[in-house]
């Protein structure tokens, strides 16, 4: 089964698929990460998005893998590899998130990451979540969720998502930065972010994390008995 996860940054994506992992032992795959991955290898070889032989050149020489581990708190946990290396946090700073967006909606690119994306296509139950998969990567997937929230609440969590990393930014900044994201996710000329006309919605802006856990397993549940 794949169970394939569309929404907005702040939404809880990541955070409901890692629990559908844990809990019900899907694998979970983060296409974000990976985006977030290339983006910052780019940066890291001064890369140009004008440069398609280097792009090429440059995905033709890259790894990309998700390690799951328990943390000391008895968490679950995904940790990014970039070439065999730990890059968890570091795709997670200010600088990524406003770069992610403008590498990411090159052609090229997605292209490129699609074609990764599909073939993590495997034997086992698999969770994956974005801004087109229902749409692009696994239009055919048994399970479609669009997954939403306002701007306000989705700036609100990660914010505290910062603050708890130690990463120095403001709620106004962060409210800005998401509000771009939004805007260039949405106007995206390949792969933008809209909802798929199966897709079940859920607003999950007055919803704590196990009510929409449950939602979504109801939704797998039932799919898997035939309902």
């Amino acid at each position: 089964m794949i169970v394939a996860i569309d929404g907005p940054a702040g939404t809880g994506k990541g955070t409901i698929s890692k629990l559908v992992a844990e809990r019900l032992g899907f694998t979970y795959v983060d296409t974000g990460a990976m985006y977030r991955a290339i983006t910052l290898k780019m940066l890291r070889n001064n890369i140009t998005l004008d440069n398609e032989d280097g792009i090429n050149d440059m995905f033709d020489n890259t790894v990309i893998s998700f390690e799951s581990n328990t943390n000391e708190k008895g968490e679950f946990v995904q940790n990014v590899f970039l070439d065999g290396e730990d890059v968890t946090f570091e795709i997670r700073t200010p600088i990524i998130n406003e770069t992610v967006s403008p590498y990411s909606v090159l052609p090229l690119i997605r292209t490129r990451l699609v074609d990764l994306q599909r073939k993590m296509r495997s034997s086992n139950d698999l969770i994956m979540e974005g801004r087109d998969i229902t749409t692009v990567v696994f239009p055919d997937a048994e399970i479609k969720i669009y997954l939403d929230a306002s701007l306000e609440e989705r700036a609100n969590r990660r914010y505290k998502e910062f603050v708890s990393k130690g990463i120095e930014t403001t709620l106004e900044e962060t409210k800005d930065s998401i509000a771009k994201r939004d805007y260039n996710d949405m106007h995206k000329e390949m792969g933008a972010l809209k909802i798929a006309e199966d897709a079940v919605y859920i607003d999950t802006t007055n919803l704590t994390i196990e009510e929409v856990f449950n939602k979504v397993k109801e939704l797998i549940q039932n799919k898997k008995d035939g309902n």
